[in-house]
């Protein structure tokens, strides 16, 4: 079922991206978002990426950031500094690193040195799928967002309103599914 997007998600994935150097030029590149893999927002509460899920959101304007920090712009798809494109295994990025930007060479060589390791992405969600299982834990499928920025962080951008606003969903859904199930019992026994 759509959702309207009422503010910007992000989600922090291992890292699986590098510093290269080729030539002259530098480069932070890698996989920001992985398919078929397992995000736990909170013991019993899981979210996937669909392979599909960024399908027509990579022509827009996205920009490669510091800890989702928007003062500290690596790279951006309209400059061309920012190549992004998606495969069987994820959503892969390539930031051309500005020789001339402090911030851009200092995280450039922190991600080299293995200091920064993470990295994450910034959305809203336009399309998901829930499953609620018989175990009592519910997983969320992302079928279509609308990207905004990958990021490169010191530490994942799960505990904010990203999880805050998912357990909101989950305990109203909870608290939709009591009120049923008490007007069914009602029903019952009015009925006897």
């Amino acid at each position: 079922m759509p959702n309207e997007p009422a503010f910007r998600r992000a989600r922090c994935a291992p890292a699986e991206f590098r510093a290269v150097e080729q030539g002259a030029d530098r480069y932070i590149e890698g996989y920001f978002a992985v398919f078929g893999g397992t995000y736990t927002l909170w013991p019993g509460a899981t979210e996937s990426v669909d392979p599909h899920a960024f399908d027509g959101t990579l022509s827009d304007d996205i920009r490669a950031l510091v800890d989702h920090e928007t003062r500290l712009v690596l790279g951006r798809t309209k400059a061309g500094t920012l190549t992004l494109r998606v495969d069987d295994h994820g959503l892969w990025a390539s930031i051309r690193i500005n020789a001339e930007d402090s911030d851009a060479m200092n995280l450039y060589a922190r991600v080299q040195r293995g200091d920064v390791t993470q990295c994450s992405f910034g959305f809203d969600i336009l399309d998901e799928k829930t499953e609620y299982r018989e175990d009592g834990t519910v997983h969320w499928t992302l079928l279509k967002v609308k990207l905004y920025e990958v990021s490169c962080v010191t530490f994942p951008a799960y505990e904010d309103t990203t999880i805050t606003a998912r357990k909101n969903d989950f305990a109203g859904i909870k608290s939709r599914a009591l009120a049923e199930w008490k007007a069914r019992m009602k029903g019952r026994l009015q009925k006897t």
